[in-house]
């Protein structure tokens, strides 16, 4: 099983190694050919309206739509979030539409305003310890009633799920604890079974 993480931008590489933590073969994804590679699809933290700038110049859009359609499960953190979000407040920009939240930009502050967070995650095995690194993170204001939340913060939403869409506020790839990412191979894998 493969899993590829969107190497155009942002932390891709933290991602990677997580991946690897997990033992699966992680892909640094460049090209949207590279998607019919890979049973799954990370798309990381950065700078959401770069990254978006980056994806429509290589004519990712169409090509992770159709990722989505085939049933292959995609996990969004932090500006991954943001690009697969339903709505996007401040300011409003475009975005897949693959899960239905809407997310707030940079609402837990600027880059001096990041911290860290302990929560629980609840997932199939039960509630799990988790650790939380928010960067310039955005706010799930807004959560569709097919999306279940699987953690949160200050009675707040910051990791969710609807169907094969995983998404996340927070940066679980800078922290050792893979718990977030070891959830999302275990979609991939069920998944790709499954077909």
């Amino acid at each position: 099983m493969r899993v590829g993480v969107l190497a155009l931008q942002g932390d891709f590489a933290l991602h990677a190694t997580a991946l690897a933590k997990c033992g699966v073969e992680a892909v640094e994804v460049r090209k949207p050919s590279e998607l019919d590679d890979v049973e799954g699809l990370i798309i990381p933290g950065g700078e959401s309206t770069t990254l978006l700038k980056l994806m429509d110049a290589w004519n990712f859009t169409s090509a992770i739509e159709t990722f989505h359609g085939a049933g292959k499960p995609i996990f969004g953190t932090c500006a991954g979030l943001i690009i697969l979000a339903r709505e996007v407040e401040s300011p409003k920009q475009f975005s897949l539409g693959l899960i239905d939240v809407s997310v707030e930009r940079n609402a837990y502050g600027r880059q001096r305003e990041s911290f860290e967070a302990s929560g629980v995650a609840s997932l199939d095995a039960g509630p799990i310890p988790l650790e939380m690194v928010f960067i310039r993170a955005p706010r799930i204001r807004r959560v569709g009633p097919s999306v279940q939340v699987l953690a949160e913060h200050r009675g707040e939403p910051v990791m969710a799920r609807q169907g094969r869409v995983l998404v996340a506020t927070f940066h679980p790839e800078l922290t050792d604890n893979t718990t977030v990412h070891r959830y999302f191979c275990d979609l991939v894998g069920r998944a790709w079974v499954a077909a």
